[in-house]
């Protein structure tokens, strides 16, 4: 179970940084592909804006790679379970403000990631 909760939050630190590259780099190139809910002409204008939000999620990645790199058990747990929950909120709050998509991206993984920490 160990490795599927390591394997898993490993899976949404890659998502964050995913979200960081498109963000930070690709905004006004790949970003109308993949946020087709905002019009074209608003990606170069939100340029920086999406840079801000990019930065964020590479905060957010390297939380959770912090975590899968600490040896103690406890300190690995704590942190995990609280970059994990970060992702959760955010991705909550994207649900409710933004899409629901969002939640299915963003926060379920995030979501399953915890219970099975708190469960084992």
């Amino acid at each position: 179970m160990e490795l599927l909760i390591k394997i898993l939050t490993g899976l949404v630190a890659v998502l964050h940084l995913y979200f960081l590259y498109l963000e930070m780099f690709a905004w006004t190139t790949k970003g109308p592909k993949v946020f087709k809910t905002i019009p074209p002409e608003l990606f170069k204008s939100t340029k920086t804006m999406a840079a801000n939000q990019g930065l964020y999620n590479g905060f957010l990645a390297a939380g959770l790679f912090w975590g899968l790199l600490i040896t103690d058990p406890l300190w690995q747990h704590n942190v995990s379970l609280f970059f994990l929950a970060c992702v959760a909120i955010a991705g909550v709050y994207g649900a409710a403000t933004v899409s629901k998509r969002i939640f299915f991206i963003q926060a379920l993984p995030a979501l399953v990631a915890i219970i099975l920490l708190l469960i084992f």
